[in-house]
C-alpha cells in the first residue's frame, strides 16, 4: 500500500511540474525512465505461512538397524511480485502511445528467519537426531518451495501486472491532461521466455 501511495505521489508530482508552464508543457510527453520508476514502485508483497518437510532414509545405522530422519518446519515468508522494469518500453507518436509490458514474476523471496524457532520444528517420533545442517537444508528447500508456489499463482501474478498497468495508465493520462492531449494507449504484452532462453 505504501508503494502504491508513493507511486501516486510520483505521478502527481510529474503532473504538477508540467502544468503551469505554457511553452515547455507542450514538449512534455510520457518518458520511459519515469515509467520504469513507476513499475519499480508498483510491486506487491505477499505473506505466506507454510510447512517445509525434510526426510532422509537410513540416516542412522547400527548393525542391522537403521533410523530415518524426518521433521517438519513451520515458517513465514515474504514474496515480492512485480514486472521487470528494464523490459518496459514506450513509443509515442502524436496521441498514440504504445507501451510494452512484460508479465509479472517473483522479484524477491525471503523466509523470515525470526519465524524459525525451536517451536517451529516438529521432529517425528523415532526420527534420527536432527542436526543444524539438516535445518539449513530444510530452510533452503523452504525458500525454493515458497518461490515456486508464488511463481505459479496466476491470480497474484495477474494482479501484480494489472497494478503496474494501472499506474502507468494514470501517469500517461496525467501527462495528457497537462499538455492538452487525449492519449490513446495500446498495450503490447511480452510473453515470458523459458529459463535459459535469451
Amino acid at each position: 500500500m505504501k508503494k502504491y501511495v508513493i507511486a501516486a505521489l510520483l505521478i502527481f508530482n510529474i503532473f504538477c511540474v508540467g502544468c503551469g508552464k505554457t511553452d515547455k508543457a507542450q514538449t512534455i510527453e510520457p518518458q520511459e525512465a519515469q515509467m520504469r520508476s513507476i513499475c519499480e514502485l508498483a510491486t506487491m508483497e505477499c505473506y505466506y505461512h507454510n510447512v517445509a518437510k525434510y526426510k532422509e532414509e537410513d540416516a542412522e545405522k547400527f548393525l542391522w538397524m537403521s533410523k530415518d530422519k524426518h521433521f517438519w518446519m513451520e515458517f513465514t515468508g515474504t514474496v515480492t511480485l512485480g514486472i521487470d522494469a528494464s523490459l518496459v518500453t514506450i513509443d509515442v507518436k502524436d496521441e498514440d502511445v504504445t507501451i510494452t509490458l512484460p508479465p509479472a514474476k517473483v522479484l524477491d523471496c525471503k523466509v523470515d528467519e525470526n519465524s524459525l524457532t525451536e517451536d517451529s520444528i516438529i521432529v517425528a517420533k523415532k526420527s534420527a537426531d536432527v542436526k543444524a545442517e539438516d535445518q539449513t537444508e530444510a530452510f533452503k528447500e523452504a525458500k525454493s518451495n515458497l518461490e515456486k508456489t508464488a511463481g505459479e499463482d496466476v491470480t497474484l501474478l495477474a494482479g501484480a501486472q494489472q497494478r503496474a498497468q494501472k499506474l502507468l495508465e494514470d501517469y500517461v493520462n496525467n501527462i495528457g491532461e497537462c499538455v492538452g492531449k487525449n492519449y490513446k494507449i495500446k498495450w503490447v504484452y511480452l510473453e515470458e521466455k523459458p529459463e535459459g532462453e535469451n
